[in-house]
């Protein structure tokens, strides 16, 4: 399976217009192969949590909030990142999976929420996997990747692909993303698929450089640190010794979350 990592800038809190410029990012991805293309963290309004708290009518109601319906049309699996509606006063930051039919295949919330987001959202607590293609998939949402027992649970349980839906900012964040997504790729053998801001994104300055590692560690893609655009990736659903010592892949009948 091919994968896609995106990067953009997002027009502060103005959903229509940043679901537009998503839409054009997975058509490009479909048309480069892929079959799911991952989005960064707050794709649909931006990185701005006090636009967020002032106004609910910035939260999706749910997982079949007309306003996606764009993006659930791509004719692509796309993994989209924003505020959404819970029962109680906060909302969750969450990752939402649909099929490149765009039935909802899975949401996952943001369980380590950073800093000032503590005061915006609720934590989310479910794993969230969802297996696409025969392949296992687990995510997590920028500061979730920080703590290792969240990718290693996934890895134990069978997950092959890590997505992660962030925001990494010029400075300290280029360091950050360097080492912390490699890293995860090389403790736990899994994929990791980083998607990024680029320009402004609410107080930071996104870097870009949306990317796919390898299980080790090795780089497969990466996009520049100033262009909106999407990077793709061969992912092998698993892979087993040759004789000559080498790997290659095998498929994996895989059911369920």
């Amino acid at each position: 399976m091919k994968i896609a990592a995106a990067q953009l800038s997002c027009i502060p809190t103005d959903i229509p217009a940043n679901t537009e410029r998503s839409v054009a990012l997975a058509a490009e991805a479909r048309a480069q192969g892929a079959e799911l293309v991952v989005f960064p963290e707050l794709t649909l309004t931006g990185y701005e949590l006090e636009a967020l708290t002032a106004d609910p009518g910035l939260w999706l109601t749910d997982a079949d909030d007309p306003r996606l319906d764009p993006l659930r049309s791509a004719g692509i699996a796309v993994a989209v990142n924003a505020a959404l509606r819970t029962s109680g006063p906060l909302p969750v930051l969450a990752t939402l999976v649909y099929g490149a039919d765009g039935r909802h295949v899975t949401t996952y919330a943001k369980q380590h929420l950073y800093g000032h987001e503590q005061g915006v959202f609720a934590a989310g607590g479910s794993p969230g996997r969802f297996t696409l293609g025969g392949i296992r998939f687990s995510l997590g949402v920028c500061y979730d990747n920080h703590f290792p027992q969240l990718t290693g649970r996934a890895a134990a349980d069978g997950c092959r692909v890590h997505l992660a839906s962030s925001l990494y900012g010029t400075g300290d964040g280029i360091r950050e993303r360097a080492t912390v997504y490699p890293g995860i790729a090389e403790e736990h053998g899994l994929y990791v698929v980083l998607a990024n801001h680029v320009g402004p994104a609410g107080p930071w300055t996104g870097c870009g450089r949306a990317a796919v590692w390898a299980p080790g560690g090795a780089l497969l893609a990466e996009a520049d640190d100033r262009t909106a655009s999407v990077v793709t990736a061969e992912v092998a659903t698993a892979e087993v010794a040759t004789a000559d010592g080498s790997t290659a892949a095998v498929a994996t009948a895989e059911t369920g979350a």
